[in-house]
């Protein structure tokens, strides 16, 4: 049996559902002849494609950069900039962490590594301040304040973005549960008790996690509302919320940035804190009287001395 390319082994995964396979597939024997090597190109080497200028692609081909504006043209896209935004749905969800390291590595000099990641960053800060809905994120808000108990999820990378918000939700609200993950079974143990008059917040980006989504299955049937912090409308997540997060989060490389959801969660915390402004300020002080009795944080201090730099010790230590 002849071995299966990559591109077929995509549309099997994909139960050919994916739209410009469709679209590929749809208009291949009326493609002109460069359009045809573009097909053929992206069909073999559509994790290398999704990063490529108009113009790289059309140096990878052997064609024009016009011919491959015309190619998305043709497909039905209003221009080469939509055309690429399908072809990374396509992709985003498909490629392992080693797959995201060459290709990443493949198009990014050593030298270049610090500047782009940074500016790729604040590029997914900017797309998500464009996009994200206010509406939603002030819904988000409101339903956390009426909320009897918050149950906080995210799994794998998305782990430390739960941990830092059900920390700071646990200062604001009264009975927050940053939900432990290690087994399924685990989950579901502390989602028992989840009702209607509940919240669940999910956390998760590509590659998604299948145990946040069955979570939030769980807390859905059983009447909880249910608020995902995700990374598209298309996500998962958001079959079982009625109030769907968006921030852009799909860099390609061995790490995923999540420097915009995190920044989402920043504004999740402050828009709470400015809502319960009183309670807020009570719980620090206590917290503030408490850290200081017990020595929580080091009252250590560093004095400058000429060109030196000395210690001074907290005199109850």
């Amino acid at each position: 049996m002849e071995q299966m390319s990559k591109y077929e082994k995509v549309v099997m995964n994909m139960g050919s559902k994916n739209e410009l396979l469709q679209k590929i597939n749809r208009g291949y024997d009326k493609f002109s002849k460069g359009q045809k090597k573009l097909a053929d190109f992206i069909r073999e080497e559509y994790d290398k494609a999704a990063f490529l200028t108009a113009a790289k692609m059309g140096e990878e081909v052997g064609v024009s950069e016009s011919t491959v504006v015309r190619f998305a043209t043709a497909l039905g896209y209003d221009g080469y900039p939509e055309f690429q935004k399908a072809l990374g749905e396509m992709v985003r969800t498909k490629l392992n962490s080693i797959q995201r390291m060459e290709v990443t590595y493949g198009r990014i000099s050593q030298g270049e590594i610090l500047e782009t990641v940074l500016q790729s960053d604040i590029e997914k800060i900017k797309l998500t301040m464009a996009s994200i809905d206010h509406d939603v994120f002030e819904l988000a808000v409101d339903t956390l304040l009426k909320a009897r108990r918050i149950y906080v999820i995210g799994i794998r990378s998305c782990a430390p973005l739960a941990s830092f918000l059900g920390f700071y939700l646990n200062l604001i609200c009264d009975d927050v549960t940053a939900v432990n993950t290690n087994s399924s079974s685990e989950i579901f143990e502390q989602l028992i008790r989840i009702g209607e008059e509940d919240v669940i917040i999910g956390i998760s980006f590509p590659r998604y996690s299948m145990r946040t989504l069955k979570a939030l299955e769980f807390a859905s049937n059983r009447k909880a509302k249910v608020i995902t912090l995700t990374d598209s409308i298309h996500s998962p997540m958001n079959l079982y919320s009625s109030c769907n997060l968006i921030a852009r989060s799909d860099m390609a490389s061995i790490v995923d940035s999540l420097v915009a959801p995190l920044s989402v969660v920043n504004a999740l915390v402050v828009a709470l804190c400015m809502k319960k402004q009183k309670e807020v300020i009570s719980t620090l002080e206590t917290l503030e009287q408490i850290w200081d009795e017990y020595q929580v944080y080091s009252k250590d201090e560093l004095n400058v001395v000429g060109e030196t730099v000395e210690m001074k010790e907290d005199e109850r230590l």
